[in-house]
């Protein structure tokens, strides 16, 4: 047998076992085809639904003199929130917000412990003190922001704060 013969009935070979391949995955697929097409078709009701649930417009458009039927707007009161007793102590307020400022003295603030710097504004009476730490205050000395630039504190918090700083400063 010649060279050419053996490359010919090789080459012969690989095509048909190509052809038999492809021949075995179009009969395969023909079968699965078959199978699946029953369950899910285009005049079944159920594709009809989910078809016209995909292509159904946003919104709809009424022309003059058209009504949309609505129900009436219903109107429910907002419950109000209870007093919430203050969830941080003192202590906690100051070593949060306060400690910044009031213990180096930054921008005027009367450092903690400092008695000195605390007297004049105590004289002011404790109800003042706590006004201007809840809603801010400007003066000669300094600028002291509300309730010390931590707004999500309660007035309450802020005065027991005011009371701590007070009471380690006397």
């Amino acid at each position: 047998m010649s060279r050419d013969q053996k490359f010919f009935d090789m080459y012969s070979l690989v095509i048909g076992v190509l052809a038999a391949i492809a021949l075995a995955i179009l009969v395969l697929a023909m079968k699965m085809s078959d199978l699946t097409q029953g369950v899910y078709t285009r005049d079944a009701a159920e594709y009809q639904a989910a078809v016209a649930q995909r292509i159904a417009p946003v919104g709809e458009v009424y022309l003059p003199g058209e009504e949309q039927e609505s129900s009436a707007p219903v109107v429910r009161a907002a419950a109000e929130p209870e007093p919430v007793a203050a969830a941080l102590s003192g202590p906690q307020v100051y070593n949060t917000a306060c400690i910044a400022c009031h213990s180096t003295g930054v921008g005027g603030a009367p450092v903690v412990g400092d008695a000195a710097q605390w007297t004049d504004r105590i004289a002011q009476g404790m109800d003042l003190l706590k006004q201007h730490a809840i809603e801010g205050f400007t003066g000669s000395a300094g600028f002291m922001p509300a309730k010390g630039g931590r707004i999500d504190l309660s007035d309450e918090e802020v005065a027991i704060a005011v009371d701590y700083m007070v009471g380690e400063s006397s």
